[in-house]
């Protein structure tokens, strides 16, 4: 395997962990929960979901600018010679990973409260406002793949 396979591969499969479990999240698990279990089961479930999969996309977080970095150094010589679709999905990181830090650090902790005590309310409103965030994270997302796949020259 060459160096950029390598760090071709630590990118890839990073991404497709965050955009996947997102997407699998969304339009599978979700629409399961929903149908098959009460409101306080679902509040119940989700903060464990959320723990597991936080923890893949905490390595995702770090493995992508790293690998991402080595791409661009061992592909285009530095940042000022790559392409604009680059710059995109540097960009495009920059927010999702933004998304990723305000369910993490603020929603998240609103729903385990409110599970907690047993606020079904307030934690239907904060898993609520999670899901839009992953939702808008998770379409980012898919366009960021897009791009990646297209190489588009802007």
């Amino acid at each position: 395997m060459t160096p950029y396979s390598l760090a071709y591969t630590l990118h890839v499969l990073p991404a497709l962990i965050w955009v996947g479990g997102m997407f699998f999240a969304w339009m599978i698990l979700r629409p399961a929960a929903v149908s098959e279990l009460d409101a306080p089961a679902r509040l119940k479930l989700w903060p464990e979901v959320f723990r597991r999969f936080f923890q893949w996309v905490w390595v995702a977080v770090v493995l992508l600018p790293i690998s991402g970095i080595g791409l661009l150094h061992m592909r285009f010589a530095g940042v000022e010679t790559a392409p604009a679709y680059v710059h995109v999905m540097m960009g495009l990181y920059l927010v999702m990973l933004a998304l990723f830090l305000r369910v993490q650090l603020l929603q998240l902790p609103q729903l385990r409260r409110a599970v907690e005590v047993r606020d079904w309310t307030a934690g239907g409103a904060a898993l609520g406002r999670i899901r839009r965030l992953v939702g808008f994270n998770l379409l980012i997302g898919l366009a960021l793949v897009a791009i990646a796949a297209a190489r588009p020259v802007f």
